[in-house]
């Protein structure tokens, strides 16, 4: 990533970034490990209806995870994740963007998993894009709905962990 980049990503602000919080009825070591185990996050992560295929998956500090999301009309989005932080079983925060060096729509992602009660997770994710206007071009694609897809796929992959 580039240092321009870095530091546009390095201060919060509110214009530049979308929230999706979801109740997922599962404890949060099992979203945890849901988000974290290379063997369960290429299953259920992205859209409804796309694919994911993976290049390479490193799940950890530094590692990156290199896939292929596949629309169900056959379009192909070249991804890039770069694990940043990772608090067991609190916390993930990484760089999403293209694969590539230097992209400039690259966002941050940090992941939260908050306990409610005994046997459910509160998961809030907080992107932070480099502008203004590249969040508004991520609404405007759908990024807010095809967030909560997401979290519906973990919510229903979680379920099935649980059984």
């Amino acid at each position: 990533m580039s240092s321009s980049t870095n530091a546009t990503l390095s201060q919060w602000a509110l214009d530049r970034e979308i929230v999706l919080s979801r109740v997922i009825d599962a404890r949060r070591d099992i979203v945890f490990t849901a988000w974290t185990d290379p063997k369960h996050l290429p299953i259920w992560f992205g859209p409804a209806g796309f694919k994911i295929e993976t290049k390479e998956i490193d799940i950890r500090v530094g590692g990156l995870w290199r896939f292929d999301m596949i629309a169900p009309d056959g379009q192909r989005w070249h991804s890039r994740i770069q694990f940043r932080r990772i608090e067991r079983p609190t916390l993930i925060e990484f760089d999403h963007g293209e694969d590539s060096d230097d992209d400039p729509g690259r966002f941050r992602t940090t992941v939260t998993f908050d306990e409610q009660g005994d046997s459910k997770t509160v998961i809030t994710l907080r992107q932070l894009h480099p502008t203004k206007a590249k969040r508004d071009a991520g609404i405007g694609f759908g990024a807010v709905e095809y967030g909560y897809q997401t979290l519906e796929k973990l919510a229903r992959h979680v379920d099935a962990l649980k059984g």
